[in-house]
């Protein structure tokens, strides 16, 4: 890490951040000069930082603020190292990093280390997943009382319509896609192709596959913070939001993955249409989770405006070949690339809680080795199937007393995200319609 540094003498300014559980960066500036401290000891601050609320608010009677004295964690580098900053004007540095006890355990309210325990049960069989995500995002004119889609930079114009898979609507936007490409490549993040979608100023980007699910979760984790950044920079804002227009498709982030075994062999492949019984076993786990992770895939208030039948957000607990309706999905194509699509999580995730919740329910399918129901054919939304929770407070509940749930997630991740939920919900219902969309616009 310090090479890098000495290789990129501009760097002026460094940044040290965690991600908390609602995806939040949390963390510091630091001068440079005082870059090899913070490298070798790493940095401290308080373990309830990692469950803030959206407000950035202390949970009330949380263990981890007057129970415990409010004590700190050790932060730690992660391996990924610096990366570029580069929607800010200073040349800065970001370190990402971790909380650890001051004994070296891993602290389990840290998101990460939930992934990285997840990761380490697929390596202890001699697993290996293959991650990519697919993030769908808004571009907003936010400077107004209603939010519209930003004027083009090219044309002067606001197009006020979905324009699904249209050129016209990326090349509007051409400048801000080219230095958004550029600074992916600057931050190592696999970008992939961008295409427009059915909502106002709604864009897509897809990742490449990758056999390091910690490294998908980061890169989806700093992308987010790379678009907002740099739309801003741009004069307009970028938001993951789950819904921002009602009449509107809203944003999901789906995550494809497969498995490979010791040999580097596809496990979900045995080279027909139908794939392995791993595949099958993989898609029964993600099933029986469902319910129990919808707070994962759907953790705020605005999230569940997107979960309304018809919407290409699926709401039925089911799976299907090729068929976008299910919240499951197994993709056609060349065998050897048998991979399994979960679209039931929204743009407003936290990255490694997502990765971490679709590929545990995959493990706890692998293990328990049990057939999945039919897959569905035709439009699965009128289809009489099992159903997500429908409210956010069914949600928590769900969650926090789900068997599949206790199985992914350590106790205490568990204890902490559940009333961090609650806390934003009761507050959620004091505020207006339009505070809502305030407060999510920026955050998530």
């Amino acid at each position: 890490m310090d090479n890098w540094l000495k290789s990129n003498p501009d760097i002026r300014a460094i940044r040290v951040a965690a991600s908390d559980l609602n995806g939040q960066p949390r963390g510091k500036r630091v001068p440079v000069r005082f870059a090899d401290k913070v490298i070798e000891d790493g940095t401290r601050f308080p373990m309830s930082v990692m469950n803030l609320d959206i407000w950035g608010e202390d949970i009330d009677d949380s263990p981890l603020v007057m129970e415990s004295g409010d004590r700190d964690g050790v932060l730690k580098p992660t391996d990924r190292g610096f990366v570029r900053m580069p929607w800010l004007d200073t040349p800065t540095g970001l370190m990402p990093i971790w909380m650890f006890h001051e004994d070296g355990r891993p602290f389990e309210g840290d998101p990460r280390h939930a992934l990285a325990a997840v990761q380490q049960r697929f390596t202890d069989l001699g697993l290996t997943p293959v991650v990519a995500v697919e993030l769908e995002f808004f571009l907003i004119d936010d400077s107004g009382r209603d939010l519209r889609v930003p004027v083009s930079p090219r044309s002067g114009k606001r197009r006020v319509a979905g324009e699904i898979l249209s050129l016209r609507a990326l090349d509007q936007f051409d400048q801000f896609f080219t230095e958004l490409y550029d600074a992916c490549d600057s931050m190592d993040i696999p970008a992939d192709t961008a295409i427009s979608e059915a909502g106002l100023g709604q864009f897509e980007i897809n990742m490449m596959h990758q056999p390091d699910a910690m490294k998908a979760a980061d890169d989806a984790w700093l992308f987010k913070m790379l678009v907002k950044g740099l739309a801003r920079k741009h004069g307009f804002a970028a938001s993951f939001m789950a819904k921002p227009y009602e009449d509107y498709a809203g944003s999901g982030l789906h995550m494809h993955f497969s498995v490979l075994d010791k040999d580097g062999k596809n496990i979900f492949n045995d080279g027909t249409e139908r794939g392995s019984d791993a595949l099958r076993f993989a898609v029964q786990g993600c099933l029986a989770a469902m319910p129990g992770s919808t707070l994962i895939f759907a953790p705020h208030h605005n999230s569940f405006d997107r979960l309304v039948p018809g919407a290409h957000a699926p709401t039925g607990v089911a799976w299907a070949y090729e068929n976008r309706t299910a919240a499951i999905r197994v993709p056609s194509g060349a065998a050897a690339a048998r991979r399994i699509e979960h679209r039931q999580a929204g743009g407003d995730v936290n990255p490694y809680l997502s990765v971490a919740a679709v590929l545990g329910a995959a493990l706890n399918g692998l293990e328990d080795r049990i057939e999945p129901p039919a897959p569905i054919t035709g439009n699965g939304y009128d289809q009489d199937l099992p159903q997500v929770p429908g409210s956010w407070i069914k949600a928590i509940d769900t969650f926090e007393t789900s068997p599949e749930i206790a199985r992914i997630f350590a106790p205490g991740l568990i204890r902490n995200f559940t009333m961090t939920k609650r806390q934003e919900a009761k507050y959620m219902e004091e505020l207006s319609p339009d505070e809502r969309v305030e407060i999510y616009l920026d955050t998530v």
